[in-house]
């Protein structure tokens, strides 16, 4: 038995599956066998007998000989970098690149002192070549060929850094963050849209602000029911044509009267909802939509949008054919494969006009998108990549602080040594499609990208561990990317994480995340003076209530509400109350809150609190909209499901009455918390100009 434990251990090592990990309490948790024969099970590893597992290490060991080029080889540009091929000992191979612009660069044969081994009743040897040095950045292919044998493989050549951060550098940007679903105008069909994001872009840039993020855009269902989250999608490389603005879209003005009265009509019959404080009805929105969608698709184009369709066609292809056969599948409806293309299309143009509109309004990075860590099993991405995703596990997270039973999230995660093998290219092209229209990307959870907490199927979210991934190539081909559409990168690095990651980020020119409530210096807040420079430092985040709320203790009583609390509330209260205190504290030490002032003058402590993140040197300040007009309800509980109306909540004021986005330019309360953000950036602007120093 002990024999048997220590193969299976051993194996899960070698394939990149923790068998412990650090718990929340600072205890070293080991992992159960059960936990480990499932993982690996998802991995495609046998672990049924002791005899099975000596068998798969061997394999494993034994799977780099038997390629003559690695699956997939991926660098950095301008490193010395070498690449290993086998052939049968003695053979003759000779290695090059052909890059993407159709040149070739020979690779040079450098000395190997690795010896010959018998590979599947062959002698087989491992030459080493060493790869130019200059090529540029870019996919390109590597080939091989030598005494009969021939072989191709992907190499993708990264930046070192990431170089659009260094326009970054030069002062400290504030932008505004918002769930654009909640965020209506007198226009919207009861649900924020594309126009919506355009108009709030303007409102934002006409304040001072440099960007507008937004929660992940990814496609849902194609038919009613829709998920309510964001972050749980059908896909993540197309978007969701909930948020179309359909009277924006070109052929709408040429509908027959008819046709035109019918999608007026439907509208109509949504706006009353725009200035509701009730919760949000994706599934009315879209039902109405898709009628009055399908009408205006039936509208004949003109040659040059005929063409411009076409285009986005075969530059989007076989993902959008495969996005659109699945929506026809799962919406049965015959002739849609059309529509649903065209859907995509008439998406892609609205964000590319709400992106120039916010560059045109004098935004210097303009729309920032939202990437989610994954998919739901059973949509478009399940369906159509998963050759790429691993069956039977779902990923999550351990029980931590702010959700003591662990989280699962209900998503498969990319099968490690699937997506290596092929060449990462949906990985590559979901992000191609979310940057086309972009300042920049916030990656959540990017600490996926270096490990993901896998639950097996019929687990609690506890019983899980971490599998390992390949972030040399992960987050590599993220920065070739996002450098290639001038865009910058955010990776939330917040949670449990190993301490080289954060500077591993900041290396590759990525930015991290900052919250002010987690940033702590043993038992105090952290000073501001102390917080990352490369990062996005905000007050708040969306799986927090505003912050309004936060200050009252109402994320306690929400999760003792719903269960979620592993010791009393009264203890859960008392360490919020100390945590709240130690941050006013602050205030108070900076001059930036009175001691007289009470907390139940939130929209003071709020401004302070904004001021406060001001002092840090973070390159990018992120103003919640919620926090701006003194929203109070939690929009999202992570661990929940149906228990709490997660993503459901519109954008209202603190007497709960809903806030279109035409009224923010007159919004005492939203002008108000701006102005103290433009006063305070200013003041110390010019204090350094002015040679002082911070306190």
């Amino acid at each position: 038995m002990a024999d048997a434990e220590e193969l299976l251990r051993e194996l899960a090592r070698r394939h990149g599956v923790a068998t412990w990990f650090w718990g929340w309490g600072g205890s070293r948790q080991e992992v159960g066998a059960g936990t480990l024969r499932s993982v690996l099970g998802a991995l495609g590893v046998p672990t049924d007998t002791p005899e099975a597992m000596r068998q798969a290490l061997q394999d494993s060991e034994l799977a780099p000989w038997r390629r003559l080029l690695p699956a997939v080889t991926v660098v950095r540009e301008g490193a010395d970098a070498q690449v290993l091929a086998h052939v049968p000992h003695g053979s003759r191979v000779s290695v090059w690149v052909v890059a993407e612009d159709g040149r070739e660069h020979p690779a040079r044969q450098v000395e190997n002192h690795d010896e010959a081994r018998t590979v599947d009743g062959v002698l087989t040897g491992r030459a080493a070549f060493l790869l130019p040095q200059d090529l540029p950045l870019g996919w390109h292919t590597l080939h091989a060929r030598g005494d009969g044998l021939a072989a191709e493989a992907p190499l993708v050549v990264t930046p070192q850094a990431l170089s659009t951060t260094g326009r970054l550098e030069d002062s400290q940007r504030w932008g505004l963050m918002a769930q654009l679903y909640s965020v209506r105008s007198q226009r919207s069909w009861g649900v924020g849209d594309l126009g919506d994001l355009a108009d709030l872009a303007a409102v934002g840039a006409e304040q001072g602000a440099d960007f507008v993020l937004v929660n992940p855009l990814h496609a849902a269902e194609p038919k009613p029911p829709l998920e309510d989250s964001p972050y749980l999608p059908t896909t993540r490389r197309f978007v969701n044509p909930l948020y179309l603005r359909v009277e924006d879209i070109a052929e709408f003005a040429y509908l027959p009267p008819a046709e035109r009265s019918r999608v007026e009509e439907l509208g109509r019959a949504l706006q009353p909802a725009n200035s509701s404080s009730e919760l949000l009805d994706r599934d009315a929105a879209y039902a109405a939509k898709l009628e009055a969608l399908d009408l205006v698709w039936r509208v004949p184009r003109s040659p040059a949008r005929e063409h411009a369709y076409a285009r986005f066609r075969a530059e989007a292809g076989r993902g959008l054919e495969d996005f659109a056969r699945w929506c026809v599948l799962a919406a049965g409806r015959e002739d849609g494969a059309d529509f649903y293309r065209w859907l995509q299309w008439v998406c892609d143009e609205q964000l590319a006009s709400a992106h120039r509109t916010a560059l045109g309004a004098g935004m210097q990075i303009g729309l920032i998108h939202d990437l989610a860590v994954g998919v739901r099993p059973d949509g478009a991405d399940g369906w159509a990549l998963s050759d790429v995703l691993a069956a039977g596990v779902t990923v999550g997270a351990p029980p931590d602080m702010f959700n003591q039973q662990g989280q699962n999230w209900s998503q498969p995660p990319w099968h490690p040594q699937r997506l290596a093998e092929s060449g990462y290219a949906a990985y590559r092209d979901m992000l191609r499609t979310i940057l086309r229209h972009a300042g920049g990307i916030r990656v959540d959870h990017i600490l996926g990208l270096f490990r993901l907490w896998w639950i097996p199927e019929g687990h609690a979210p506890g019983e899980g561990t971490y599998v390992h991934y390949d972030h040399e190539a992960l987050v590599g081909i993220l920065a070739l990317e996002a450098q290639r559409a001038g865009a910058v990168v955010i990776g939330e690095d917040l949670g449990v994480f190993e301490p080289w990651v954060r500077d591993y980020l900041a290396e590759r020119g990525i930015l991290g995340t900052s919250i002010l409530w987690f940033e702590y210096d043993g038992d105090r807040p952290l000073a501001p003076e102390a917080y990352r420079r490369a990062c996005l430092t905000s007050v708040n985040t969306h799986d927090l209530p505003p912050t309004a709320g936060y200050l009252a203790g109402e994320h306690v009583r929400l999760r003792e509400s719903l269960g979620l609390l592993e010791r009393p509330v009264s203890e859960e209260l008392e360490a919020a109350r100390a945590e709240i205190d130690g941050v006013v504290g602050l205030l108070r030490e900076r001059g930036l809150l009175p001691e007289g002032a009470d907390l139940a003058d939130e929209q003071r402590v709020i401004e302070a609190l904004y001021r406060l993140i001001t002092f840090t040197p973070s390159c990018l300040l992120g103003v919640a909209l919620v926090d701006a007009v003194g929203e109070r309800r939690t929009q999202n509980q992570p661990g929940t499901y149906r228990e709490h109306p997660n993503w459901r909540i519109p954008l209202t004021d603190a007497e709960g009455a809903a806030v279109l986005i035409e009224e923010l330019p007159d919004h005492e309360r939203f002008a108000s918390l701006l102005a103290a953000v433009r006063e305070s950036l200013a003041q110390r602007a010019a204090g350094r100009q002015g040679g002082s120093t911070d306190e």
